[in-house]
């Protein structure tokens, strides 16, 4: 059965035949298909103006990104058959690059599935839909990854503000099975405990996996500071590649007692410190403290382009005040999850930090997100996580 076309208007298609998989409102031509005929999460067929097949998907009328494009081949519609090739497909690269199977299953766009991402952690799968047309598959898609993966269990974490946009509540709820209130995650031979419901995003933040990793070379021997800790993945990896002592600062109580609890759980002592990262960072600062080693993974500043300079200077000051803690012939490991922010204006912002100090910089590594998260070549906002590991010298002001 075919589904009811959404017709785009003259030249609206280029974007999409060279690989994008998104509709803005003002791309469809309304007055032959008004988007009001659409409730959310309606599947259709993307046409061009010639009426050309482009794909299938489903549609949001009241989004910006009216729609999103699933599938490209006029034969197989996104049903629960095109859920099980799409999952089988991202499950091959995970199972080729991790040993152990803790990583990010699905990471929406990149894995042709816009709208959903699901965390695997072992036996256990965290899922979560942030478009209508997602929301509309649900039980397809949990009867996927039960298929696909055999699960005993499987949780909703649908709990993220960006739902509100697409009109969606936010709730967070078993999907399938017996879920535990926390489960294990291992990485680079160390184990952690997350808590599922309570935790942030869907949990754990694999993206990270890699640039953790590379703290091995950087670490030994040194005093390290863990800024937006949460359960300590950072602090406890450095200490395990030989750090001699590290500090996490977050400000939660239940993550930092659950990095305490983490640390124990791999044989190492970590210090904790409750505070807002700003607050705690001026604290440490005005108690004389030192470190060979800042990390600042914080939070998106920049959620939405109109943030971009407040969110800037607020990547900024945050440099600043962590060069102000590093000792002469230190090292700063900065991260920004923000999307809008290019590479190359958080660089330039740990540039500005380091001359507001009267410290020089000098850049050793760049990376982006670990390879469970790949990157859409045609959609730069698949490509958000970046992570600069820079020498910092001198002496601060």
């Amino acid at each position: 059965m075919s589904l009811p076309p959404l017709i785009l208007k003259r030249n609206e298609d280029r974007r999409l035949r060279a690989g994008h998989l998104w509709v803005f409102s003002n791309e469809v031509d309304t007055a032959r298909v008004p988007l009001t005929a659409f409730a959310p999460g309606d599947a259709v067929e993307i046409r061009d103006h010639g009426g050309g097949f482009l794909g299938s998907g489903y549609v949001n009328p009241n989004s910006l990104i009216c729609a999103r494009i699933l599938s490209r081949d006029e034969h197989y519609p996104p049903d629960r058959a095109f859920l099980v090739r799409r999952l089988n497909n991202a499950l091959a690269l995970r199972a080729r690059l991790y040993p152990r199977p803790f990583y990010r299953l699905l990471f929406g766009e990149s894995d042709g599935l816009p709208g959903l991402v699901v965390d695997r952690y072992g036996e256990v799968l965290v899922a979560q839909i942030t478009t209508a047309g997602m929301e509309r598959m649900q039980d397809d898609i949990v009867a996927a990854l039960v298929t696909v993966l055999k699960p005993t269990g499987i949780l909703w974490r649908n709990d993220v503000s960006i739902r509100e946009l697409e009109g969606l509540p936010l709730y967070a709820d078993t999907a399938y099975g017996v879920l535990p209130e926390r489960v294990i995650v291992e990485e680079h031979g160390r184990k952690f405990e997350v808590a599922l419901a309570g935790g942030q995003k869907t949990g754990w933040f694999f993206d990270q996996h890699d640039n953790r990793g590379r703290l091995a070379r950087y670490v030994p021997g040194r005093r390290v500071l863990d800024v937006f800790s949460y359960v300590g993945a950072w602090a406890i990896q450095a200490l395990a590649w030989g750090a001699r002592e590290a500090l996490c600062v977050d400000s939660s109580v239940a993550a930092l007692a659950l990095a305490e609890h983490n640390a124990a759980l791999n044989g190492v002592r970590i210090g904790v410190r409750k505070a807002d990262a700003f607050d705690g960072l001026r604290a440490l600062h005005a108690d004389g403290e030192k470190f060979d080693v800042v990390i600042l993974d914080p939070p998106a500043f920049v959620k939405r382009k109109k943030d971009l300079a407040a969110g800037r200077d607020a990547y900024r000051r945050l440099n600043q005040l962590g060069m102000q803690l590093l000792a002469h012939d230190g090292l700063l490991i900065s991260c920004s999850c923000s999307h809008h922010l290019p590479a190359e204006e958080l660089l330039a912002a740990i540039q500005s930090a380091a001359r507001h100090v009267n410290r020089e910089v000098q850049l050793l590594e760049r990376s982006g997100q670990a390879a469970d998260h790949p990157v859409h070549p045609a959609i730069p906002e698949t490509g958000y996580l970046k992570a600069f590991f820079v020498r910092v010298f001198g002496e601060p002001r």
